[in-house]
């Protein structure tokens, strides 16, 4: 029980308060009441971000699926969209562009590297970084610029760390890269590197018993062609001792060229 004094003086801070009314002996949290009231809020999951996750395809689904989406492409925009929309090779998911190909696409000359780099990945073109500048001087020397010719990778997906591609990965990318050589239909095939050679061509031989030779190919469609492999540009960055290898690999491909009515233009 509270006495007088304590009681007067607790009821004059109540009404300095602004409490001049009893209506319940016991206190409420007013506020309390109300959130009790109230439904649940909607639990909110955070969202993580993060790099897309490749599907788990395995190499046989993924030629399949490849094949059937290759040969229905029509032209080469159609082949492109298509490479874009095929999710059997990982490497789609760790690259910042699809790098197709680039120069002339009625060009009687085709070349077909390994997969891009850095600087192709960042804009989306082949052969344009520091191996590809070497390339374009290469065959400048014998009168072929882009305009001439018509430049595409094994792999259009860049590798990370600019790692050699897998046969995996290389296989599961040949039937567009078939397909694209049947669009294009050129009358030569220079196939640029080791990657290149043996994905297309086949066999256990690598590049140094297989480059500097013309060798018959017959594309999907049916049309005959004649391919030579040479090194990469990259390789011959590491390697400037087998730069005259090259050039005489240079001027067979040039005399080829000529004795087919090829137009070669004075450069240099």
């Amino acid at each position: 029980m509270i006495d007088s004094p304590k009681l007067n003086t607790l009821l004059s801070i109540y009404k300095d308060a602004g409490v001049d009314e009893v209506i319940s002996p016991t206190s409420h949290n007013r506020f309390r009441e109300i959130e009790d009231t109230l439904p649940p809020a909607p639990l909110v999951l955070e969202e993580k971000k993060g790099p897309p996750i490749a599907p788990l395809i395995s190499p046989k689904v993924a030629y399949a699926t490849a094949n059937t989406s290759a040969q229905s492409a029509q032209t080469l925009e159609e082949l492109k969209t298509a490479l874009m929309a095929f999710e059997g090779c990982a490497l789609k998911y760790t690259a910042t562009n699809l790098v197709f190909g680039d120069g002339n696409p009625k060009a009687r000359v085709m070349l077909i590297g390994e997969a891009p780099g850095a600087d192709e990945d960042r804009l989306g073109l082949p052969f344009v970084g520091q191996s590809g500048q070497l390339l374009d001087k290469m065959f400048a020397a014998i009168g072929l610029t882009r305009q001439e010719f018509y430049i595409t990778n094994i792999i259009p997906w860049r590798p990370p760390g600019n790692r050699q591609p897998t046969p995996a990965e290389a296989d599961a990318c040949l039937p567009f890269v078939r397909r694209h050589i049947d669009l294009v239909s050129p009358d030569f095939l220079i196939l640029v590197g080791g990657t290149a050679t043996k994905t297309l061509l086949g066999g256990r031989d690598g590049i140094m018993r297989l480059r500097g030779s013309w060798k018959d190919y017959t594309s999907e469609a049916g049309k005959k062609m004649k391919v030579i492999a040479i090194f990469h540009p990259a390789y011959l960055l590491r390697s400037p001792g087998q730069k005259r290898e090259l050039w005489l690999d240079l001027i067979k491909i040039k005399h080829s060229l000529i004795n087919a009515g090829v137009e070669l233009k004075n450069l240099l």
